[in-house]
């Protein structure tokens, strides 16, 4: 008898990790076909550490003029429509308002003149009835199709929400009467009004989040939201993810007889003076002559190649360390086409468990070491001269995912470089963990280590 088959579209690597990497596909009768368009060197590092039955190429998509601009309408008509339902302006910052280029400048003023006529609700969803007619006149529409029917497959999976390529591809298994699931992939997703494929079945971390797709997107019935969890954080709580200690500390020089002070990167956008915060870190320790206690981990973004953080690692090279992420890299460097390794999972996991604390600026990774009963530092506080003058960390904790955080406490705040001792060495304001788990159990759900299997039912039933 032959097995029915499910095909997992990864249109980029950043799923990779939470669906591949985990259990979520491991030992399911079902065949899994994978939908991708990764080099051959990524594809045998894949299949080495997950349970890929085949896999298909997709096509090359060319998302047509008519197509781009409904897009782009439909998003800035969302984020004003969200704003008007939450308050919150920082929505807003969501769109990008200074396009480089007179083509650009024209195409984005004539969406945001036409915004103006669709505020109501009813009107948006007009515009993704025409968003969805016209990405079916797309010929790679109809060549997804042929390749669906060829493929035999009873589900379709996608690992992340607002892919340009998922949209066709949904829209070609719907016509085929496919079934379609799709995750939303982060915490602070749904807001930004970037949900671009429709689907029967959306998996979210947690209650939380059903409630903001219920109020983002009212038109999805009740009935085709799954509260799932996230299987991202299952990792740490297997032993086997934890690197020997004498082998983590030698291979990224670090000195056992010191604590580890993990500051943890954003992306450039996100935040540009994170060099700037890493030097005021080093230079207080230093001046507090504490280097022969603690020692600086440097953890990059994984896909910020911009370098800016090696003058202050060489100006305090004998305090700051780095353990790079360990990423497949495209030459085209794009962020859609890097992909993490297995061995960056053990990575992850070994440095939340050997630091004693983590420092950022607003990241998740906040919930990552929370899974170790680490605290989480929020850089809180602008540097008199900034990178960005349109930037300010003030803007960074007005976003509305911080909305979720249920009380102040639960990260300690860093309002000020004078502060960097009492809070980091200190943990000045850290009384417990459990405003912390408070809200990671908010935006993640309470359920822990069955995510996994809670992801799996869900797609097979």
């Amino acid at each position: 008898m032959e097995k029915n088959k499910i095909l997992l579209l990864f249109p980029d690597g950043v799923g990779i990790r939470n669906y591949l990497y985990s259990n979520v596909f491991h030992n399911l009768k079902e065949d899994i076909i994978l939908f991708h368009n990764f080099d051959p060197e990524t594809i045998t590092a894949i299949k080495e550490n997950t349970s890929i039955n085949a896999e298909i190429l997709i096509p090359v998509y060319r998302e047509s003029i008519k197509e781009k601009f409904l897009r782009e309408l439909i998003c800035l008509s969302r984020l004003y429509y969200n704003n008007s339902q939450v308050n919150n302006p920082t929505l807003l910052t969501n769109w990008n308002w200074k396009q480089q280029g007179f083509s650009k400048k024209l195409f984005y003023r004539l969406i945001e003149l036409s915004s103006i006529f669709f505020k109501k609700y009813s009107s948006i969803l007009k515009l993704e009835k025409m968003y969805q007619k016209a990405i079916r006149q797309n010929s790679f529409y109809k060549e997804v199709k042929n390749i669906l029917k060829d493929s035999q497959a009873k589900h379709v999976f996608c690992a992340h929400q607002r892919a340009l390529n998922a949209s066709p591809v949904f829209a070609a298994a719907t016509d085929l009467g496919i079934e379609t699931s799709t995750v939303i992939y982060s915490w602070d997703n749904l807001p930004k009004a970037r949900l671009a494929l429709r689907a029967d079945k959306y998996l979210v971390w947690s209650d939380y989040m059903k409630n903001e797709l219920k109020q983002f997107y009212p038109e999805i019935p009740l009935e085709n939201i799954h509260v799932t969890g996230t299987p991202q954080f299952e990792f740490y709580n297997d032993p086997e993810n934890i690197i020997e200690k004498e082998v983590f500390y030698t291979k990224y020089n670090l000195d056992l007889n010191k604590k580890i002070i993990c500051f943890s990167g954003d992306d450039t956008k996100t935040s540009p003076d994170d060099p700037d915060y890493l030097k005021d870190i080093a230079e207080e320790i230093i001046k507090a002559n504490l280097q022969n206690e603690y020692q600086i981990l440097l953890r990059r973004c994984p896909v910020d190649f911009s370098g800016r953080f090696n003058a202050v690692v060489e100006q305090y090279k004998d305090l700051i360390k780095e353990a790079p992420p360990l990423w497949y890299f495209s030459k085209s460097k794009e962020w859609n086409m890097v992909y993490p390794t297995f061995e960056d999972v053990k990575l992850l996991v070994s440095t939340a468990f050997y630091s004693d604390i983590v420092v950022n600026v607003g990241s998740t990774m906040a919930f990552d070491f929370g899974e170790f009963n680490k605290p989480c530092v929020f850089i809180n506080y602008d540097q008199k001269k900034q990178n960005d003058k349109n930037w300010s960390v003030k803007t960074i904790y007005k976003y509305h995912h911080f909305r979720s955080m249920p009380s102040q406490d639960a990260v300690i705040w860093l309002n000020n470089k004078e502060e960097i001792i009492d809070k980091i060495i200190y943990k000045k304001d850290w009384n417990s963990i459990d405003s912390l788990k408070k809200w990671y159990n908010i935006v993640a759900g309470e359920e822990k280590n069955i995510d996994s299997v809670n992801i799996s039912n869900t797609i097979i039933i």
